[in-house]
Parts: C-alpha cells; sequence; structure tokens
C-alpha cells in the first residue's frame, strides 16, 4: 500500500491566471473547474498534474523548490524563455553566478523556475520538466523514496534524487545548508490514497516513515488530511475520488 503524488498544489492569487501560464509554458491544458482548485492536466501519464488554489497571500520569500525545464539546444531554451516572458513571466535574482548557463525565472506570481541548458546529462530523458529541485536534507529524500515507493537515482554528499519508476520528472533534495522557513509553504504535494487501501491505515503508515501532524492538525478546506514531512514541509494526503 503506497500514496501516489497526484499533484503539485500551488498557492496562488489568481489560480484561473497561473494555471493559463503553466498551462502556455508546458504545452498542456487545464482541466473543469470542480471548485477543488483549477487544475493543469499531464500530457503524458509521468507528468504531474499542477493544482492552483486560492490564497490572498503574496509571495515574500524564496521557495523552496522549484522545476527545472530542460532544453534540447540553446535555440530551445531561448524559446523556452521567451515564451515564460510572453506569457508573463520574469527574470529574476536567486543568486545565480554570471557564468552559469541557466536562466532563473519567475512565474507571474513569482514563483521561481529554472530553464536549463543543454547537455544536462543528470536530466537526460527526464522529459521537459526535468526535476523538481527541492531546498531539504538527505533524511526527506529517504522518507519520500519511501513513502511513494519511488527508488533513489542519487545519493551523495548528502544530496539525494528520486524517480518514478515509470522515469519522468526526477524529484531532488539539495542537502544542507537548508533555507530558513518563512512562513507557509506556496508549493506542497497532494497524496492520493486508493479507496480499498483505507486513509487511516495510510496515514499511519506515513507517520511510522517520520512524517508527523502539525500543531492543530485536521484537514484542510478540501478534506485532506495535512502532515508534515521529516523537514516541515506541508503535505496532505486523502482518499483518490
Amino acid at each position: 500500500m503506497t500514496s501516489h503524488l497526484h499533484a503539485l498544489t500551488f498557492d496562488a492569487l489568481d489560480p484561473t491566471a497561473l494555471a493559463l501560464f503553466w498551462a502556455g509554458l508546458l504545452g498542456r491544458t487545464i482541466g473543469e473547474d470542480t471548485g477543488d482548485g483549477v487544475t493543469v492536466l499531464p500530457g503524458s501519464g509521468t507528468e504531474l498534474p499542477l493544482r492552483f488554489v486560492r490564497t490572498r497571500e503574496p509571495k515574500t520569500s524564496q521557495n523552496r523548490l522549484h522545476f527545472d525545464l530542460t532544453s534540447a539546444s540553446l535555440d530551445e531554451q531561448k524559446e523556452t524563455v521567451a515564451r515564460a516572458l510572453g506569457l508573463g513571466g520574469r527574470h529574476t535574482d536567486v543568486g545565480q553566478l554570471p557564468e552559469e548557463e541557466h536562466v532563473v525565472l519567475a512565474d507571474p506570481d513569482g514563483n521561481e523556475f529554472c530553464v536549463i541548458e543543454p547537455g544536462n546529462g543528470f536530466l537526460a530523458g527526464c522529459g521537459f520538466v526535468g526535476a523538481l529541485a527541492c531546498d531539504g536534507s538527505q533524511a526527506v529524500g529517504y522518507f519520500w523514496s519511501r513513502a511513494l515507493g519511488w527508488p533513489l537515482v542519487w545519493d551523495e554528499n548528502e544530496e539525494t534524487a528520486i524517480q518514478s519508476p515509470a522515469g519522468g520528472t526526477k524529484i531532488t533534495w539539495g542537502g544542507p545548508p537548508l533555507m530558513p522557513r518563512l512562513g507557509r509553504d506556496r508549493i506542497r504535494f497532494d497524496l492520493a490514497v486508493d479507496a480499498g487501501d483505507g486513509l487511516e491505515a495510510e496515514i499511519e503508515r506515513l507517520l511510522s516513515l517520520g512524517a508527523t501532524r502539525p500543531d492543530g492538525g485536521g484537514r484542510d478546506d478540501g478534506g485532506r488530511v495535512v502532515l508534515n514531512d521529516p523537514d516541515g514541509n506541508e503535505f496532505t494526503v486523502r482518499t483518490a475520488r
């Protein structure tokens, strides 16, 4: 019994507008609005749905995770950057060095992402969204490997990475030093478990792996159970529909 990563959830000042940005950038479509946020649908079986939910709080600090978008050539890298800027994105500074060849951008809400230069062997074969790059410890990489049933594909110098057995986007954690936590994470994992497996049993399994219940516990507005991973990152679990 293992949860699956149902979606990556973004807090958004305007969920529809932010969904349109990411759908346009990734070449995907938007699903029907069911009142549970606006979803950018996956274009293939290994791509992750993106869910955008409304918040009134503007972004005030750098996110602890971001997308690394891949490029097959320098022209393709330039085209991706131009498309992002045309959709409402902007250049942003997260401390990157002038000699680094990747381009750091932000979406209309300020969520950072990178457009990686061609020739990155680590992201080869991972698709356009090559990685979800996270700030996090080795322990949290081990936790998510066991929680999702995804094998470790990198584990060196306290840096870890996992990938679905089916391939696709890698999830990576950069190891120490970790960024300070300033308020609620704007991007979160949303897990789902098959109805026949039992939600409470899955929650107990995740707790046994190192998850914790946040102060106050309970459920979010969509009825999802809220937990924290070993690094204190909020995530949710619900029964699959």
